[in-house]
């Protein structure tokens, strides 16, 4: 066992253990099972489920993470004390991390879907995105969490940090699109919104899932138009490639950070 094993090992175990992620299990479960009692209509649960994940997972991701690497710090410099390369370091420390959180979602909303949904769900692809999507969103902004974190040393600053860039892209960007709309109403929008929509993954994932149960409605305007351009299953392959790069790029600078820092 080569050392990114035993240190993914070490973080996997202690982190199952974690009360937070033992709540954040039970919170989507009681949430999940709740909903099918009391509505019944799977699609109408789903739809409910969409938007509380979409501030819920990458909320928790945030906060998590960015105290996770606060909270490792003694763990990390005693660990870089060791040959033990730095890269294999940050691998473990962050799928150690992030890993058990994503699957406390998955875990927690997915044995009510099970359960529930077995004889009374149309279409198993809705279910299977939203998973899917909570996973994405658990990695994307515990990476961003991690970035954070790595380049700020004080605590409440990273804290801060994290929180306000949650808050921007969780409620701001849809009033900054709303503004963007009535300011520039004169002029051909679609296609520079379907640039800006890119630039948030709560949006895409926001977009991706509602145009697989074709409600319009609720997808804002970026999603209406990101529906209208791409359409069908183009849209969800376009959605899951941008949200995989959103996944991937944070990552790589909070590794190069990783790198780098002075601990």
């Amino acid at each position: 066992m080569d050392a990114l094993q035993k240190i993914l090992k070490f973080e996997w175990y202690d982190q199952i253990r974690n009360k937070w992620i033992i709540l954040y299990t039970a919170f989507f479960f009681v949430l999940t099972f709740g909903l099918f009692q009391l509505q019944g209509d799977a699609s109408r649960v789903f739809l409910t489920m969409t938007q509380i994940l979409l501030l819920i997972v990458p909320l928790v991701s945030m906060i998590f993470g960015a105290m996770h690497v606060y909270h490792s710090r003694e763990f990390i410099e005693i660990l870089l004390c060791q040959p033990i390369r730095r890269s294999k370091l940050f691998w473990g420390v962050y799928l150690g991390m992030a890993l058990p959180l994503a699957g406390g979602f998955v875990v927690g909303a997915g044995v009510p879907i099970l359960m529930f949904g077995y004889n009374s769900i149309p279409d198993w692809r809705i279910p299977v995105m939203l998973l899917g999507t909570g996973l994405l969103l658990t990695l994307i902004f515990s990476a961003l969490a991690f970035g954070i974190a790595m380049r700020t040393d004080d605590k409440l600053k990273g804290i801060g940090f994290a929180l306000g860039l949650w808050f921007a892209l969780a409620l701001l960007f849809d009033g900054m699109v709303l503004y963007i709309v009535y300011a520039f109403a004169d002029y051909p929008l679609e296609k520079p919104l379907i640039g800006i929509s890119m630039l948030n993954p709560i949006n895409i994932a926001r977009s991706m899932i509602l145009m697989k149960m074709d409600v319009a409605a609720m997808m804002g305007y970026t999603g209406a138009a990101f529906k209208k351009f791409f359409g069908g299953s183009l849209g969800v392959i376009v959605s899951l490639a941008a949200l995989v790069g959103w996944a991937v790029i944070p990552l790589f600078v909070a590794k190069r950070h990783f790198l780098k820092k002075d601990f």
